[in-house]
């Protein structure tokens, strides 16, 4: 088979392929990340690269604008290497670091640790031992094994084999005192690490939030619940699909399509960590435990358990509960024998993430209605007190990621993030995240826009383009009305950044699911819109949500903004706390199994709520009587 070099530019990495390699699969192996919502399939134009020089085959059609075409750009997913190729990627189809939402706050601040003290699954305990002679024969690891009972009430605890392995010479070379790492399993205690003498190194512990789209990681120490530091990144899964759907029938479609998604998920996961222990002068196995949480395709994939019949009726997964595996297992880079725990899913698709979250931020013995929202891809919604929680999950769409949308993309780099229409000239500002041209625009601008185009009489409330106002920003391109954003001219590609009337239809899709979900959970417990007390706003995107604009585009319910609270990654928060507290752990296995999973897609009443909820704010404006 011929092999020839891909050249990618402008980083200057070059990888060597067999003759017939995909363009997109050769930039994932020279770890270049290509966006491609849609999972490779050629139909969302988001991995178009400029082939400078070189000889390809296209595989089939593929979804690209006229413009680009005739500039040369192709789809990276459906051309295949036949020469050496240099390929010129530009800055918008590239995944680049994105805003992510990290934790905010002490971990021991949380509110459950007024109430429980801190007891954490993994810590290190100082034991001088006695001394043997002929008279006290006792074995190493018994001798340990009494000390620990004795001086810390540990009883029977297991060793692993590694540590067996190296405890006689720790155990002498610090004159019989040792300090050993215990960990915390079902099964028991397990010691899996013990160092010559007495040492002040604290033991430590990671928490992650595989997302979707993004992925982040807390060190924190254990002893104290300090977090030590953190860091984000997106999922390495999205060059293989935005959403969980689309990663699923890859992981069928493709052969070891499964294995691919899950090295994917560790990489990143490997990456965050590392760059953490590097930082801090730590190596890998200073690390002695880690909670995950994930929604529920992530977890499987993370472990690599099959999803495929998430997504079949009647949508079941392989658990809602999973084993807790040893580091090694699945190839995550801290000690080896550190135990990995995944924090229980309540559905298919309502999560662990989810669980982390209403444990870390609802208040767990109020009587008061409450509402958690997530908003992603999936819409997670969460209500209920103290007594009683309903949850369910509504498909938004991937418009609030900034797929499916023209001039769309993540929150990072170049993305317009914040807009401002003058209702005189319909001219728009705008802000782009850490400044520059813009490339596009994400969510959180996109939520501002449908907001601002609304107040300035650009569109009506069925999302309707008003073309017959005169205006150089309204007109008519390739896919219809749309409103021009930013001229080419002052963008950082070229081109002009639009939203069209179809971006419109999908952003009001989007925010009808959520609105259409609390509607439908609400009637199903007999309950109205006044009645919730709170309302929590979890995740990255949650962030940069105006509440204003929110509510006045009915995305939101019409409530007083002080019953608003963003609550941060609160996944974060939940794994966080469950390396700190045994308890803990057993709590949100207790409330996932507390929490009723509503099927929105039995019966009619979802399909009825949101072909209401798909106007601007709603066909009932009773509901938002704060706008009238």
């Amino acid at each position: 088979m011929a092999i020839y070099q891909v050249t990618f530019l402008p980083d200057k990495i070059s990888i060597a392929v067999e003759k017939g390699t995909n363009l997109l699969e050769a930039a994932r192996e020279a770890g270049i990340g290509i966006g491609s919502p849609c999972g490779g399939n050629g139909t969302c134009g988001k991995c178009a690269v400029k082939i400078i020089s070189g000889a390809y085959e296209i595989q089939d059609a593929f979804h690209l604008s006229a413009e680009l075409k005739a500039s040369g750009y192709v789809l990276s997913c459906k051309i295949n290497v036949e020469d050496n190729l240099t390929v010129e990627i530009p800055v918008q189809s590239r995944m680049t670091k994105h805003k992510v939402v990290l934790s905010e706050k002490h971990s021991s601040e949380n509110e459950y640790f007024a109430r429980y003290k801190m007891n954490p699954i993994c810590r290190k305990y100082k034991l001088v031992l006695s001394k043997p002679d002929l008279a006290d024969n006792m074995n190493d690891l018994d001798r340990v094994r009494k000390t620990l009972k004795k001086d810390h009430g540990i009883s029977d605890a297991r060793i692993s084999l590694r540590c067996l392995r190296a405890l006689p010479e720790a155990v002498r070379q610090g004159n019989f005192e040792v300090t050993v790492t215990v960990v915390k399993e079902k099964e028991g205690w397990e010691i899996i690490d013990a160092e010559a003498g007495s040492t002040d190194k604290p033991a430590y512990g990671a928490a992650v939030d595989i997302g979707t789209t993004t992925v982040v990681a807390v060190l924190l120490d254990t002893e104290t619940g300090r977090i030590v530091d953190q860091e984000g990144t997106y999922n390495r899964q999205a060059t293989y699909g935005s959403d969980v759907i689309s990663r699923i029938i890859f992981a069928e479609e493709n052969t070891d399509g499964l294995k691919t998604l899950q090295d994917a998920a560790i990489d990143t996961v490997n990456g965050l960590l590392e760059t953490i222990l590097e930082r801090n002068g730590l190596k890998p196995d200073a690390i002695s435990a880690m909670v995950c949480g994930g929604n529920t395709v992530m977890i499987h994939l993370f472990l690599g358990v099959t999803p495929s019949y998430l997504r079949r009726e009647p949508y079941l997964p392989a658990a809602i509960s999973f084993p807790t595996v040893k580091a090694s297992e699945i190839k995550i880079g801290i000690h080896p024998d550190a135990p990995v725990y995944t924090i229980p899913s309540v559905a298919s698709y309502v999560g662990g993430d989810i669980t982390a979250c209403v444990f870390a931020i609802m208040p767990g013995e109020s009587e008061e209605l409450n509402l958690f929202i997530d908003i992603g891809t999936n819409g997670e919604l969460v209500l209920g007190s103290s007594e009683w929680l309903v949850t369910c999950s509504c498909s938004a769409g991937p418009a609030f990621e900034g797929s499916g949308i023209s001039s769309g993309m993540r929150a990072m780099d170049g993305a317009i993030d914040w807009i401002e229409i003058d209702p005189e000239s319909l001219e728009a500002s705008y802000r782009v995240i850490h400044g520059g041209k813009p490339l596009g625009i994400c969510g959180s601008g996109l939520i501002y826009s449908l907001s601002e185009m609304l107040e300035a009489g650009i569109i009506d409330r069925a999302g309707k383009i008003l073309t017959k106002k005169e205006s150089k920003w309204i007109r008519i391109g390739r896919e219809g009305p749309e409103y021009l954003l930013v001229d080419g001219s002052e963008s950082g590609t070229g081109r002009d950044i639009v939203i069209t009337e179809g971006d419109i239809k999908n952003l009001l899709r989007a925010k009808g699911a959520i609105f259409a979900g609390i509607r439908t959970m609400l009637q199903q417990v007999q309950m109205e819109i006044n009645d919730i007390r709170n309302v929590y706003i979890a995740g990255g995107f949650g962030k940069y949500i105006n509440i204003t604009d929110a509510v006045r585009i009915g995305l939101l319910p019409d409530l007083p903004e002080e019953k608003y609270e963003y609550v941060g990654n609160s996944c974060i928060q939940g794994a966080s706390i469950g390396l700190l507290s045994l308890e803990a752990l057993t709590g949100m296995e207790e409330l996932a199994n507390r929490m009723t999973y509503l099927e929105l897609s039995v019966g009619n009443q979802f399909m009825d709520e949101f072909i209401s909820a798909i106007f601007i704010p709603h066909t009932d404006l009773s509901l938002f009587p704060s706008l009238q």
